[in-house]
């Protein structure tokens, strides 16, 4: 398969984009791994995105490229240089694979220089070409050039277009390559057309696409004639010069095997390669053809993910396959092998029927010898002494092994019959026990094979439709009353779900623990958070902590948005992932460390109405049927989740007890104001500052810091692209009618007649799991805990055919990614699973 661009691609390919983008500015850079980057552009009337990867390849592209949570520096640094600066020139250096993007004018030029030859690298220069960053630093092995920042980057190094070779050099490069080698691979390192281009002119030119150097291809005659193909090559490098023509993209065809020997094997086609011209080479082979090669390269690279999904699956099918033909071909020899033994029984006994005197006389003299006690080494002295005599019967027998009952008899000079005393064996009886044992094996063979290809084609349909959902990058779940609960996995994603995703109306949530992630609650609807919810995303801040692996019960707390600040005070300031808590913080029970491993099923939009609901909010009633339930009454409950023995909190439940209905704002009332801390109270009574006074004075000091331990604290450096600030990535927001339809239609209780497109798997607070019919406690230790767990639910009676396919189809990286450290599985008859 082609993975990277030939010079005659650099050419079509930068021709295009000076056609289509010139003019238009840069809008922001992405990066999408430590060595791909975007390009966003635009102008008044369009949008454009340009696609570098160092090493590979160069193009635009018109599909959604997953971005990385935090932007590199590399990239930090391109915004800084390139944000809101016109794309006046693309251009290749010489005939290199080195394309130098300029963007700006006059002094206020830069450049960004992408190498798409060897590792590759992508550079960003001044106007002078003194290097400003780069993606690795290198000293060049023939210039003795360093590339490395504020060094110049070397241009005028790029090897210069070179004319077309003489007939006289081109027997000379033609006699120095070695007898048998192909002439294209001869040409190609002195060239710069590519080895493809060449083998379509030398195709062209009436030679065979793999000439080789041999006694058919006579130097002296034939060098004119390569010559003139290379004449062709020169004018095809012309024409991508000012390229606007068609893109190609060849197919690879593979036939798909099957089971059913009458049923024709299907095609499967998967890209192979990428053109900017259809070259004789490929005339008959499957192609695509598209409207520009720039639109082809983007197919390509594009579908590639997908491709290498169906080839793995083509490679398992043929393995199964494979293993089903291994057990029919032992199944053929072991029949051939008892077959054969059956032919020479059969001889053997027509011999002793045609000597039946002489075998009997020669039983009865040694049965006699045996009836008398005669010792079995004399037995044999006795047989030599006849046979030295010269005795018909003793010549006969050739060797005695008493020991096993035989005596080995030379009926004629071909054969030497074994005669048994105990018992006669059957052949044809053992080669019909064995024909139905095999055909049994074989069937069974069959069976498990035809489930392989059924359950390979049903994972690689199931991944593909698969959609990954934004908040799916954090850690993440859904509460027990239907609230998105999102994460930051490390220091950087924690900077970013607070910057970009907390709302006014959402909660954050932290606990004073080293490495605790900062929680933030979703809220698109504006009503006031539940404490059921509170306490489900305080138990996934402390679980995701120094406290998992410390075994340590303790508390989270939880505040509005805009006590959440990155400003620091004055001559103090804050780490990436660290903020400023201003005001009171409101603590949460103790959380138990015990998480939940399951997975939510995607529903069909057609069969989300069945599930509206399922995670609702419960009135008192209701809850107080589910605590009573569980393992506490009514009261205990809401000391467990206030942990606030005030006087609002009695009045509270007074109320609770004597009313059967009871309005949820009342539970959120107490939360607003028996939830801070005794401390905080106490110093604002001996203060004496109430809401006025702090008015007048200003903002309060900051009462708390959150900072990861272990972090050294220094001033960060401005970091561009900060004024996006809270500004969500399209598509990444959850209103309230859109972010409703999204978490109906992600059910843990998937009904029998709902149609399920895919299955994630989701590491929670127990209590957020305890309604999901696959569901695992994860209490400490043990590593492969999600693939033991899978294999558990897959094994329960109440798993359909459809949901233990969902479930084989989830890849091991997905179910792992999100577990807390070490830990255990338990679950009910678990032990017998394991041993299965």
């Amino acid at each position: 398969m082609k993975t990277r661009f030939s010079t005659v691609d650099i050419r079509a390919v930068v021709a295009e984009i000076n056609a289509k983008f010139l003019g238009m500015r840069v809008n922001n850079v992405y990066d999408i791994d430590n060595k791909t980057f975007l390009i966003r552009l635009q102008k008044p009337d369009s949008k454009a995105v340009l696609l570098l990867e160092s090493g590979i390849r160069i193009h635009s592209t018109e599909f959604e490229w997953p971005k990385n949570l935090m932007p590199s520096g590399f990239a930090m640094k391109c915004r800084k240089h390139l944000k809101s600066r016109r794309l006046v020139v693309i251009r290749q250096l010489g005939v290199d694979r080195i394309v130098d993007i300029q963007f700006g004018s006059d002094e206020a030029a830069y450049h960004l220089i992408v190498e798409l030859y060897d590792r590759g690298n992508i550079v960003l220069t001044d106007h002078e070409f003194t290097i400003l960053n780069l993606l690795r630093v290198r000293t060049a092995e023939v210039e003795d050039v360093k590339f490395a920042v504020r060094e110049r980057y070397p241009i005028e190094n790029a090897r210069p277009p070179e004319p077309l070779v003489s007939v006289e050099r081109l027997t000379e490069l033609l006699s120095s390559g070695p007898k048998g080698e192909q002439v294209k691979k001869i040409l190609n390192p002195h060239l710069s057309y590519g080895a493809t281009l060449i083998e379509h002119c030398l195709i062209e030119a009436g030679f065979s696409g793999s000439v080789k150097l041999d006694d058919q291809f006579n130097i002296v005659q034939d060098a004119p004639k390569v010559l003139e193909a290379l004449r062709k090559a020169e004018e095809y490098m012309e024409k991508t010069e000012s390229f606007c023509g068609k893109g190609y993209i060849i197919q690879k065809c593979e036939k798909k095997p099957s089971l059913a020997p009458d049923k024709q094997a299907e095609d499967l086609l998967t890209y192979e390669e990428f053109h900017p011209f259809l070259f004789a080479q490929h005339s008959k082979s499957a192609h695509v053809e598209f409207a520009s090669f720039d639109r082809a390269v983007d197919e390509f690279y594009s579908k590639m993910e997908s491709q290498k999904m169906d080839v793995k699956a083509l490679q398992q099918e043929k393995q199964a396959l494979k293993k089903l033909d291994n057990v029919k071909k032992d199944h053929e020899q072991r029949l051939e092998a008892l077959h054969m033994e059956q032919e020479v029984d059969k001889l053997k006994g027509e011999l002793v029927e045609m000597n039946l005197p002489l075998v009997e006389r020669a039983l009865q003299v040694v049965q006699s010898a045996l009836a008398n006690q005669v010792d079995w080494t004399e037995i044999g002295l006795i047989v030599k002494e006849a046979q030295a005599a010269g005795d018909p019967v003793a010549c006969a027998i050739k060797e005695l092994k008493l020991q096993t009952n035989h005596i080995a008899m030379l009926l004629n000079c071909l054969c030497i019959v074994w005669i048994y005393y105990d018992h006669k064996r059957h052949a044809a009886r053992k080669e019909q026990k064995t024909v139905e044992a095999a055909e049994k094996a074989f069937k069974s063979a069959e069976k498990k094979t035809k489930q392989t290809l059924k359950e390979v084609q049903t994972v690689v349909t199931i991944q593909k439709a698969r959609k990954v959902y934004w908040f799916e990058k954090f850690l993440w779940f859904i509460s027990s009353e239907n609230y998105l609960v999102i994460a930051g996995r490390d220091q950087q994603q924690n900077e970013m779900i607070v910057k970009r995703y907390l709302r006014a109306g959402d909660i954050y949530v932290h606990a004073d623990l080293h490495g605790a992630t900062s929680c933030v609650i979703k809220n698109p609807t504006g009503e006031p958070i539940p404490p059921r919810t509170l306490t489900e995303a305080g138990t996934m801040a402390v679980c995701y902590s120094a406290a998992w692996d410390a075994k340590i019960i303790t508390s989270a707390w939880w505040v509005h948005p805009h006590q959440v600040s990155k400003t620091a005070p004055t001559g103090e300031y804050l780490t990436t992932g660290s903020f400023m808590i201003r005001g009171k913080k409101n603590f949460l029970p103790p959380s138990y460390l015990m998480m939940g491993f399951g997975f939510l099923f995607k529903v069909d939009e057609q069969c989300v109405w069945r599930h509206r609901g399922e995670r609702k909010v419960k009135t008192l009633d209701e809850d107080m049927e589910s605590v009573t339930s569980s393992t506490c009454s009514p009261s205990d409950y809401l000391d467990i989740c206030h942990s606030n023995k005030c006087n609002k909190l009695k009045k509270i439940k007074d109320k609770y007890k004597d009313q059967d209905e009871e309005d949820r704002e009342l539970m959120m009332k107490l939360l607003g104001s028996a939830g801070s801390s005794k401390e905080d109270k106490g110093k604002k009574g001996k203060k004496g500052k109430g809401k006025e006074d702090l008015a007048r004075k200003g903002p309060q000091k900051p009462v708390q810091k959150v900072r990861p331990e272990g972090v050294p604290v220094k001033k960060p450096e401005p970091q561009d692209g900060e004024e996006e600030g809270r500004a969500g990535e399209e598509g990444q927001e959850l209103d309230e009618k859109d972010g409703e339809t999204l978490l109906a239609s992600l059910t843990g209780q998937p009904h029998p007649e709902d149609v399920l497109l895919f299955a994630v798997p989701v590491c929670a607070p127990y209590t957020a799991l305890t309604s999901y019919k696959y569901d695992d406690r994860l209490p400490l230790y043990s590593s492969k805990a999600a693939r033991t767990a899978v294999l558990s639910f897959m094994r329960a009676k109440e798993s359909t055919a459809r949901e233990k396919d969902l479930l084989r189809s989830v890849k091991d990286t997905d179910l792992s990614r999100n577990l807390p450290g070490k830990v255990k599985v338990s679950a009910p008859n678990l032990l017998a699973a394991k041993k299965k």
